[in-house]
């Protein structure tokens, strides 16, 4: 990883942070993994403020540069939720990005890391996240982080994420 690469929790109230989740969140959903499309006028304008909102919520921003040069160049957010089986908190990772011009620098594992550290903070039992299957960069990406397909039971095979939009 370079250098001058930081990375650390974001704080949706502060307005560089708040801007670099939306242009970093709008840079993953303009490309083919995240549904080529930018966000639209009125989520950039909410998404943040909402996200402020939801305590089960938390951001990892990655910086490169320091002072007026400093450039957001990685997010990761992520959702709290709970496990049943281990009644315990569980952290989904909703969201992985890292800007075209840091990709295979290490930037996503340095954000990894982190989350991993405020999950056990939080007292999580497991972090979870949902790939595509074509994009094999990122699986490849969360194997080298120890994630992996799952079964409850071999027999009834690998569970599967599933949507319903409402």
């Amino acid at each position: 990883m370079p250098d001058a690469v930081i990375v650390a929790l974001a704080n949706y109230q502060i307005p560089c942070d708040a801007q670099a989740i939306v242009t970093l969140l709008n840079e993953y959903a303009s490309e083919p993994a995240g549904g080529s499309e930018p966000l639209s006028h009125a989520v950039k304008e909410r998404l943040v403020s909402e996200m402020a909102t939801r305590p089960h919520l938390f951001s990892v921003l990655a910086w490169d540069g320091q002072g007026d040069s400093r450039r957001a160049v990685g997010l990761i957010n992520c959702v709290e939720g709970f496990s049943t089986f281990m009644a315990r908190p569980l952290v989904n990772i909703h969201d992985v990005v890292v800007s075209a011009s840091h990709r295979q620098r290490g930037v996503a594992q340095a954000m990894f890391e982190y989350v991993e550290r405020e999950a056990h903070r939080r007292g999580a039992c497991k972090l979870t996240l949902e790939v595509l299957a074509g994009n094999t960069s990122a699986r490849r990406l969360y194997q080298k982080q120890g994630f992996a397909p799952y079964a409850l039971d071999p027999a009834w095979g690998d569970a599967m994420m599933w949507q319903k939009k409402i």
